[in-house]
C-alpha cells in the first residue's frame, strides 16, 4: 500500500510508438555507381546535391594541382642551372614527330638516362656573334623524332641579339606551358661564352665545349653512331675538317677541303657512304657559313642541292639570308 495516493493528472490511457530499430541507414544496394558514402546520404537514399558539387569541384582541384606538380618539377632543373639569372623568355614551341632521315632508332633513356618525371632539358649556351647553324639543323631533324619543347633565352651579359636569332627555333606554341606534354627541352640560351657549350645534367655531367662536340652529342639522340669503327672514324674526320679547316681555317685549307670533299663525292652520294650522316650536316652548313658554296666544285654542288632537297637546312639557309 503507497505511503501517499496521488489522483491521475490525465485520463485514459498514452499509447506511446516505440521504433522498430536503433538506427536508420539508407539501403546501400540502390546507390550502386555513386560515389558518395553513406554519411552524406540523405533518408530515401539520394544523396545530397550540395555534396555532388562539392566532390566535382575537389575532383577538378585535385586535377589542376597535378597538372601543377608536373610543371614545377620540370621547372626544378632549370632552376638549379647556372644560368638561372635569365632576362628575357624569347618563344616556345611543340613539333610533333614524324618521319625520319635515319634509318637508326636511338632510346632517349639509354642516352639522356631514365625519365624520372621532370623534362629532359638540353641547355645550350651560345655567342650570338657565332650561331651555330649545325645545331639549328639538328634541333630541326629533333622536332621530326620527338615532341621537343624549344625556348630562347637571352642572357644578361649580352646586350642585343638580332630579330632572327630570337626566332630561330621556332614559334611560341600555346601547349608550352604544359611541359609534361613533351619528350625533350632544347634550350638556346644567347650569351656571351667564347666557346659554345651545352649542360644537362647539372650533377651528374660538366659542360660539353664546342660545336663540332655538341652536334655528336645531339646527333646520337637522332640515330646510333656507326657500329664499324672505320666508319665512325671518317664521321668524325668530316665533323672536325668542316668546323676546324672549313669555318676557321685559311683560304688554302677551305680549297684542299673543296676539292677532298668532290673527290668522297665522286664515290659516294654522302660523306660517309650511301647514308646521311652528321658529317653531311657539318660539311654543308660550314660549306654555307663559309661562303664557298658558289665556287664549289661540281660534286660539291650536286651534293648541296641534294641536302636541299631532304628540307632539314631551312634555318640556317634563312638565317645567312
Amino acid at each position: 500500500m503507497p505511503m501517499y495516493q496521488v489522483k491521475p493528472i490525465s485520463g485514459g490511457e498514452i499509447k506511446t510508438d516505440l521504433p522498430t530499430c536503433m538506427y536508420k541507414l539508407p539501403n546501400i544496394h540502390a546507390q550502386q555507381g555513386n560515389s558518395c558514402t553513406s554519411e552524406h546520404a540523405l533518408q530515401n537514399g539520394e544523396v545530397d546535391p550540395a555534396v555532388r558539387a562539392l566532390e566535382a569541384r575537389q575532383d577538378e582541384i585535385m586535377r589542376k594541382l597535378y597538372e601543377l606538380k608536373a610543371a614545377v618539377e620540370g621547372l626544378a632543373k632549370t632552376v638549379t642551372t647556372p644560368d638561372a639569372d635569365l632576362d628575357l623568355t624569347v618563344s616556345s614551341s611543340l613539333s610533333p614527330p614524324s618521319s625520319s632521315t635515319f634509318k637508326g632508332v636511338t632510346d632517349l633513356d639509354t642516352v639522356l638516362g631514365k625519365d624520372l618525371g621532370a623534362l629532359r632539358d638540353i641547355v645550350i649556351n651560345a655567342n650570338p656573334a657565332q650561331p651555330p647553324l649545325t645545331l639549328l639543323v639538328l634541333h630541326s631533324l629533333l622536332c621530326q623524332r620527338y615532341r621537343v619543347l624549344s625556348t630562347i633565352h637571352v642572357h644578361s651579359s649580352v646586350s642585343s641579339v638580332p630579330t632572327q636569332l630570337l626566332s630561330c627555333l621556332g614559334p611560341r606554341h600555346a601547349d608550352s606551358y604544359a611541359r609534361q606534354l613533351f619528350q625533350l627541352g632544347f634550350t638556346l640560351i644567347w650569351k656571351d661564352v667564347p666557346k659554345l657549350e651545352m649542360k644537362f645534367s647539372v650533377q651528374n655531367m660538366c659542360p660539353i665545349e664546342g660545336e663540332a662536340n655538341v652536334a655528336r652529342f645531339i646527333f646520337k639522340l637522332l640515330a646510333p653512331y656507326p657500329s664499324d669503327p672505320v666508319l665512325a672514324t671518317l664521321v668524325d674526320n668530316w665533323v672536325d675538317t668542316a668546323f676546324f679547316q672549313l669555318a676557321e681555317g685559311s683560304t688554302k685549307e677551305r680549297a684542299a677541303v673543296l676539292r677532298a670533299l668532290n673527290s668522297a663525292l665522286g664515290r659516294n652520294p654522302w660523306l660517309a657512304g650511301s647514308e646521311f650522316s652528321l658529317a653531311d650536316v657539318a660539311c654543308y652548313c660550314c660549306v654555307l657559313q663559309s661562303g664557298s658554296a658558289s665556287s664549289a666544285p661540281a660534286n660539291v654542288q650536286r651534293w648541296i642541292k641534294s641536302c636541299e632537297n631532304l628540307g632539314h637546312f631551312g634555318p640556317a639557309k634563312l638565317f645567312l639570308k
